[in-house]
């Protein structure tokens, strides 16, 4: 079984023309990553325009990383191949990955569903065969693409940053669209719990997690598919 993981990050540094900075949601990537590469999983950065990922000053605070996370962010391999360096769609090779993991962070609504590298990506993965993953924000990523005219999540049971928690945020002046709202006029059927709570379920072979405090639950539910043992 081959068992690499894509993972999709932002370029974006601000909420649109705002000067207010926004970016990758740091915990997001770091916790996931440390569950799958317990499991001998190796995974890669991709972001829509390839480059340097700005991350989300708030994402920094003490209360919202593990040790896990701020052991990862140390490292140069997680400096260089995500946050200075990722790779652009084009330099990927789809066939490569059981999975595709979308972070978030409030910048991924600004360039994930605009891009058709990242879309193309995801089509691919998942006619392979692989799983399309995502937490947060990060089902931005997933609500846009079209699979043969029609929406991928269309009829699919997600869940991702909800209304609420868009509110509580305090950024809900900020986003260009609010998550639930296009994910149910896009056809899917939107599952919520409690504000930043963790949460996280399954439709097939798509997985997708609530809130920041959700990665680790979407890597799990992915192993249990990917390496169940």
């Amino acid at each position: 079984m081959n068992k690499k993981i894509l993972i999709a990050l932002t370029n974006t540094p601000t909420y649109g023309e705002k000067n207010d900075a926004t970016g990758l949601w740091l915990g997001e990537a770091t916790e996931f990553v440390d569950e799958v590469s317990k499991r001998g999983f190796t995974v890669d950065f991709v972001s829509p325009k390839g480059g340097y990922v700005p991350l989300d000053p708030r994402s920094m605070k003490r209360m919202y990383v593990d040790d896990a996370s701020f052991e990862l962010y140390r490292s140069a391999d997680f400096q260089e191949r995500a946050l200075a360096h990722s790779l652009r769609p084009d330099e990927v090779d789809a066939g490569e990955y059981a999975a595709l993991y979308y972070t978030g962070g409030h910048g991924v609504m600004w360039d994930f569903p605009s891009s058709e590298g990242l879309a193309h990506l995801c089509l691919q993965i998942y006619d392979n065969g692989g799983y399309l993953t995502s937490v947060c924000h990060g089902i931005a990523g997933l609500l846009f693409v079209k699979d043969r005219g029609e929406y991928l999540v269309m009829g699919k049971n997600i869940t991702g940053f909800t209304t609420t928690e868009e509110y509580l945020s305090g950024h809900s002046a900020d986003i260009p669209f609010w998550n639930e709202k296009v994910a149910q006029e896009h056809g899917a059927v939107f599952h919520k719990k409690r504000p930043f709570g963790s949460y996280a379920l399954q439709d097939g072979r798509i997985i997708t997690g609530q809130n920041p405090e959700s990665p680790r639950a979407v890597a799990r539910l992915l192993l249990k598919n990917l390496d169940p043992a």
